[in-house]
């Protein structure tokens, strides 16, 4: 069967290995998660290290992370767990209720939700739709921080029942996105579903000599504008990592131009890794 969560539409064997997001497997004549409720990161963090900045600022929210992403981008500053698949990393299990039951607890300390973040936490959509629902029976959000490279009609109730979304808008060349691994109009399509129905804020992260000319930002946040002006947008500076160690980071300079020729189109652009 080929997956229907994202657009490689992995071809899965039935009990075989998984899809190249490393935690999606047929089983029983399904695409399901490997990584249901295995968590290997877990940390109370500010909500604008999200970064979502104008989502209840000031507070705090419970931050879990799994393994396995569907992209593959060279600077991944996450990619020991993103680059991981079943049996490649510790985890513990936290199936929804109990996550859940942590987030309460951790109320006191400013928390106001769970967010989904750290890898990709999509390829494992089912634990966030699952752990959502008892979240909202409690007055707790929901946030995920995803690359958005996802079909939006196979992602079920996500779109209702995640309060917040951080989406990377990673460019706006096509041929930027596949040498990422993704699709430019797939990440297109999920931020204009998830802005229907979500408070949305997305994150350009710029790579020197990459994605970071005046005319590829003008065009990118032309595009943000036409779904709504008041969506906020982090340009962030890129930092060597995973694969591109022999680049240096986004000079502060390149970061503070791109803002201003956002700020054009856009209410808000705010620098980020500043």
């Amino acid at each position: 069967m080929r997956c229907p969560v994202c657009p490689h539409h992995c071809e899965l064997r039935a009990e075989g290995p998984p899809g190249r997001c490393r935690a999606r497997a047929n089983r029983g004549g399904q695409s399901v998660p490997l990584n249901y409720g295995l968590a290997t990161s877990l940390a109370l963090d500010p909500i604008e290290k999200k970064p979502l900045y104008r989502f209840h600022p000031g507070s705090q929210i419970l931050s879990v992370g799994s393994f396995g992403c569907n992209m593959d981008c060279f600077f991944c500053q996450n990619d020991s767990i993103a680059c991981a698949g079943p049996g490649d990393i510790d985890t513990e299990h936290w199936p929804p209720q109990r996550l859940c039951d942590l987030a309460a607890s951790l109320r006191p300390r400013g928390n106001i939700g769970v967010a989904f973040t750290y890898n990709e936490p999509l390829i494992g959509f089912e634990y966030i739709l699952d752990t959502a629902r008892l979240l909202r029976s409690r007055g707790l959000y929901t946030v995920a921080v995803t690359n958005g490279c996802f079909c939006p009609e196979a992602m079920g109730d996500l779109f209702n029942l995640v309060d917040a979304f951080n989406i990377d808008l990673k460019g706006f060349t096509r041929a930027w996105y596949r040498r990422l691994g993704g699709d430019l109009n797939t990440v297109q399509a999920f931020i204009t579903r998830a802005a229907q129905s979500a408070h949305v804020e997305l994150t350009a992260l710029i790579v020197p000599g990459e994605n970071d000319s005046e005319q590829e930002m003008a065009e990118l946040s032309q595009w943000v504008a036409g779904l709504r002006a008041d969506i906020p947008l982090h340009i962030s500076r890129f930092f060597p990592r995973r694969n591109a160690r022999d680049k240096l980071p986004t000079p502060r300079a390149t970061i503070d131009r791109l803002c201003e020729v956002a700020r054009k189109n856009l209410k808000y652009a705010y620098a980020g890794n500043m």
